[in-house]
């Protein structure tokens, strides 16, 4: 599914990424996939190179500006705040520790719907989530298939932290700051790419990007040659590394993340990882998740869907809605997206953080709306142990397993989580130091 290599995978989709953004490609859309049923693969191509002439259509309500001039501009406004760097480690090792932990819990669930969320949770007696998932055998009725790493990242199933994309690119991002700096570029990254991450351990975009490097594209087009998935969640997964090592100043880490993000992404797609560094560089230095979210906020283009989806969570907040009514909202106005789409995610990853009071409760919170569930409790857990350090997370979901982390990246497969804060606190207290 959703296989780089295949077009009959990557046309229907390129044709849905069009209709969600704007472009009368519905017709076409039909026409694709059922090209792809019948493995009509000259009928495929002829229906991509018609995607390829369609315009926008003049309605279209939403402005989303690609131009770095522009993102740049957003991120040299954003205001600093003081550090105290006396806790820096301590909320860095934080923030290590709930990426690591909330990754775990929402990964074998990952993409359920909210309904057959729901079933399993309470299924498993979950329902409110209150630690890692068992894996439940046989499924209950209404839940047909887990995600493949249920069998390695459930309750009593793992013995380190279960290998996940979501914490491999906040591997490399250190790596790779540390290696080049805070001048490192898209180009830098991208070798870092082939030389330390396998192309299997890659999912959509970042694959689609992969591919295209092999072939000797470079960016920005990496982001836009056949990668029909260049709104979905995966730059916002790679953001948080950027924000560790530029506390307090949510405009560096959004300008290390375009760095970063221009590499596989457009659009909402851009947006997602600035707004994701923003957001945890302002929680190292906030004394609330109201406060980070704000910061971060400035950072995504006002007229972008993404900001309308942040905006109608706090919205609904300052009128008193539940949490329930604020997933609900996300199912009415964002649930057309697909599922690991950056806009409705986001919200997701908003709405934990704005309605939870606890560690738990704001990971259980966004996994309870289901869609990328890892990835989604992994950003609300980094940003919770940036604002509580690591005392934030509860202790007995750290135990023994969350302090080595398995991982694809070459040369960082069981690193302890003491390693990788340290070397964060390094490069973090280095910026403090210069400025820069």
């Amino acid at each position: 599914m959703h296989d780089v290599l295949d077009p009959r995978d990557i046309v229907p989709d390129e044709a849905e990424q069009l209709v969600h953004t704007g472009y009368p490609a519905e017709s076409l859309a039909a026409k694709a996939q059922q090209a792809a049923r019948e493995d009509d693969l000259s009928g495929l191509a002829l229906i991509e190179s018609e995607l390829g002439q369609l315009e926008r259509s003049p309605g279209w309500a939403f402005d989303e500006p690609d131009d770095a001039d522009t993102l740049l501009a957003l991120a040299a406004a954003a205001p600093r705040a003081a550090v105290d760097e006396a806790a820096l480690p301590d909320r860095i090792r934080g923030a290590w520790l709930g990426r690591t932990v909330g990754n775990t819990l929402g990964k074998p669930v990952e993409g359920l719907s909210r309904g057959e969320l729901e079933i399993y949770l309470r299924a498993a007696g979950h329902w409110p989530q209150t630690g890692y998932l068992p894996l439940l055998d046989p499924l209950p009725e209404g839940v047909s298939q887990l995600h493949p790493s249920a069998t390695t990242a459930s309750a009593g199933l793992f013995d380190d932290v279960p290998r996940d994309d979501d914490i491999d690119w906040t591997i490399l991002a250190l790596y790779v700051l540390e290696r080049y700096g805070r001048g490192v570029s898209t180009e830098q990254i991208a070798a870092e790419w082939l030389d330390r991450v396998p192309f299997t351990q890659t999912y959509t975009a970042e694959r689609a990007a992969y591919r295209n490097l092999i072939h000797g594209l470079t960016a920005p087009r990496t982001a836009t040659h056949r990668n029909p998935y260049r709104e979905w969640i995966g730059a916002l997964i790679r953001g948080d590394a950027f924000g560790y090592v530029s506390p307090g100043d949510p405009g560096e880490a959004a300008r290390l993340a375009l760095t970063d993000a221009r590499l596989t992404h457009t659009a909402n797609g851009v947006y997602g990882e600035l707004w994701a560094a923003g957001l945890v560089a302002a929680a190292l230095a906030a004394d609330s998740a109201a406060d980070a979210l704000a910061r971060a906020s400035v950072l995504v283009p006002k007229s972008s869907r993404l900001a309308a989806a942040l905006r109608g969570v706090q919205e609904l907040f300052d009128r008193g809605a539940t949490h329930t009514d604020a997933l609900d909202w996300v199912d009415a106005e964002w649930g057309h997206l697909p599922w690991v789409h950056t806009v409705n995610n986001a919200a997701l990853i908003a709405i934990g953080l704005t309605w939870g009071s606890t560690f738990m409760d704001a990971v259980g919170i966004t996994i309870s709306g289901g869609r990328d569930t890892d990835s989604n409790a992994a950003t609300v857990g980094s940003v919770y142990g940036a604002l509580h350090g690591a005392a934030g997370v509860p202790a007995e979901l750290v135990g023994t397993t969350h302090d080595q982390v398995r991982s694809a990246v070459r040369d960082f497969d069981r690193i302890t989580i003491d390693e990788l804060a340290d070397r964060t606190v390094r490069l973090a207290r280095d910026f403090l130091a210069t400025g820069s």
